[in-house]
C-alpha cells in the first residue's frame, strides 16, 4: 500500500512537471501577428511552416523588384501547398493598392470614360495630390506617395514612365492616371551619349552603378559601339525592367 501511494505521488509530480513544460513552450511560442508578405523574413517564415526553398524562390522574386499583391500570387511565387496557404492568409495584410479592380470595374471605367486627348489631360508635374485622388485606385497615401516621388527630382518627372518607379502603382492604376494627367512640362536633362560615355557619366544615371557602369562599356568595346539603346539589355547584370527610364537619360550621338 505504501508503495502504491508513492508510485501515485510520484505520478502527480510528474504530470505537474510535463504540464508546466507544456505551459513555458506555449508561452515561449513567438506570436505571429498579421504583415505584409513582401516583407517576409527568413525567421518569419520558418515560424510560418515555409521550407527554405519556398522563403528563397519569394526572395529572389523580390530582389527583382517586383511586389506580391495577392494570396494566390504569393502561392504561385513560393509554391507553397493549398493546405499551409489557407494556414497563413489571415494573416496576410496587403497595402490598400494590392486589392485590384475586378474585370467588371475595368469594363465600367472604360465604358465611363473614354480617352482623354493631350490637350484635355493635366500636367502631372504641377498636380496636387488632391487631384490625383480624383483617379479611382488613387488615395491619399498613393497621391503623397507620386508627389514626394516626384519632387524628389528637381524639375519633376521627365516622362510617364517613371510612375513605374512609384511603389504600390499598379499598371491599371498607372492606366486610369495616365489618361487624366502627363507630363507637359519635363524635366530638362543633358542626355548622355552612350558610345561616348565614360564610367563617371555612366554612374550619374539612376539604376547604373559602378559594376554595372563597366560592363556597359566592356560591351560596347565589343560590339564596336551600340546600334540600339535596347542592346543595353544584354549587357551583364543589366536590370531590364528599368530599361525604358534608363534610356530616359541616354543617346546615341
Amino acid at each position: 500500500m505504501v508503495h502504491e501511494n508513492e508510485y501515485k505521488a510520484k505520478l502527480q509530480s510528474y504530470i505537474k512537471e510535463v504540464d508546466s513544460l507544456r505551459h513555458v513552450k506555449q508561452i515561449d511560442k513567438p506570436k505571429i501577428y498579421p504583415f505584409n508578405p513582401n516583407f517576409l523574413t527568413d525567421y518569419k517564415g520558418s515560424l510560418l511552416g515555409m521550407s527554405n526553398q519556398e522563403i528563397d524562390r519569394l526572395l529572389a522574386f523580390r530582389k527583382d523588384n517586383k511586389w506580391i499583391n495577392s494570396a494566390k500570387q504569393f502561392q504561385e511565387v513560393t509554391q507553397i501547398s493549398d493546405s499551409l496557404l489557407n494556414v497563413i492568409i489571415p494573416l496576410f495584410k496587403f497595402p490598400e493598392w494590392a486589392v485590384k479592380s475586378t474585370p467588371k470595374e475595368i469594363a465600367g471605367y472604360k465604358k465611363v470614360y473614354a480617352p482623354k486627348t493631350y490637350a484635355q489631360k493635366l500636367d502631372l508635374n504641377k498636380a496636387t495630390a488632391q487631384q490625383l485622388q480624383k483617379v479611382n485606385g488613387i488615395g491619399k497615401v498613393l497621391s503623397e506617395r507620386i508627389v514626394k516621388y516626384r519632387n524628389s527630382f528637381e524639375g519633376g518627372f521627365i516622362a510617364d514612365i517613371q510612375l513605374k518607379d512609384v511603389y504600390g502603382l499598379t499598371p491599371e492604376v498607372i492606366d486610369r492616371l495616365t489618361n487624366e494627367f502627363t507630363v507637359k512640362t519635363p524635366r530638362v536633362i543633358q542626355k548622355i551619349a552612350l558610345n561616348t560615355a565614360t564610367v563617371e557619366n555612366l554612374v550619374t544615371i539612376q539604376y547604373i552603378d559602378y559594376d554595372l557602369a563597366y560592363h556597359i562599356i566592356e560591351q560596347r568595346q565589343l560590339r564596336e559601339s551600340y546600334k540600339s539603346l535596347d542592346e543595353l539589355t544584354k549587357v551583364k547584370d543589366f536590370p531590364v525592367n528599368k530599361i525604358e527610364i534608363i534610356k530616359l537619360y541616354l543617346s546615341l550621338d
